[in-house]
């Protein structure tokens, strides 16, 4: 076996080009995906690159360095728009992990259920991608294809994920279900960034949605119909949260029925838009 440990982008990005090989960073997804199965016959550790860690603001663009931990995102001063990643870092597993754990590792291993995506979606997150022959930008919903699946090419890392200026006065939310409060696979969730505009009307609305479908969804015809509600319209209308769930398709599993995961969205997503306006006006 060959586990590879780079001092540089550029060294990794030739191992992977050569070699293939597995990609690790916190390997909290990675390991205990493994089972009784053997460890793969090539291992990047990408853990001591300092390109890939750390985030920064440059122009109108936030980076977040590939290998930067949940831990490291819990601790940054970001704008009240990121308070919806913050909330899903509380959430992937225990301290541990989230010391471990890193943003891009749970984006590449496109769990329908990964904590991190839907509050990056909801923040037009751009994932960065670079090889041994450049690098290219893809918008993080065409990123994840399916279940366990991404549009990484080999010999390809994730090296950042870029998030645009949110507009003044923008605030996010998270909220998650699942079976217990701690530790645990959701049955849905729900993240929202809402911004208002001058008489506390939405003036803009993202609101994505993780485990009630293959891949988290942005519900865009959600989002349009939320445009010029402020909090009391939408109170009042309990129809809204119902009838733009078209880019759900949940399945029945242990953890709940599809019928109930579809109900639960619909909750969530009035919950995390209510929270969000609710800090609007604050």
């Amino acid at each position: 076996m060959g586990y590879h440990v780079p001092n540089s982008l550029s060294e990794a990005l030739d191992i992977a080009r050569l070699t293939g090989a597995k990609v690790i960073a916190g390997g909290t997804d990675v390991f205990p995906a493994l089972g009784d199965a053997p460890a793969p016959a090539q291992m990047l550790d990408i853990t001591r690159l300092p390109e890939l860690r750390g985030i920064s603001h440059s122009g109108a663009t936030w980076r977040i360095g590939a290998a930067t931990s949940w831990t490291d995102i819990l601790k940054a001063d970001l704008p009240p728009a990121f308070d919806a990643l913050k909330l899903a870092a509380r959430e992937v597993g225990a301290w541990q992990i989230q010391n471990a754990g890193t943003v891009a590792g749970n984006i590449c291993n496109a769990s329908p259920a990964a904590d991190g995506v839907p509050p990056l979606l909801a923040l037009a997150a751009e994932v960065e991608l670079c090889s041994s022959n450049g690098s290219r930008t893809l918008p993080l919903k065409q990123m994840i294809t399916g279940v366990r699946q991404t549009a990484l090419r080999p010999g390809e890392l994730v090296s950042a994920i870029l998030i645009p200026d949110m507009p003044d006065g923008a605030q996010g939310h998270f909220q998650k279900l699942g079976t217990r409060k701690y530790l645990v696979i959701s049955i849905a969730m729900v993240s929202a960034v809402i911004w208002t505009d001058e008489v506390a009307k939405i003036a803009g609305a993202r609101v994505a949605v993780g485990s009630c479908s293959a891949v988290a969804q942005r519900l865009e015809g959600l989002e349009a119909a939320l445009m010029g509600q402020n909090a009391s319209d939408l109170r009042d209308n309990s129809a809204i949260w119902t009838t733009h769930l078209t880019a759900l398709s949940p399945l029945s599993d242990i953890r709940g029925t599809d019928h109930y995961r579809m109900n639960a969205a619909a909750e969530l997503c009035r919950r995390t838009v209510l929270t969000c306006l609710q800090a609007c006006d604050e």
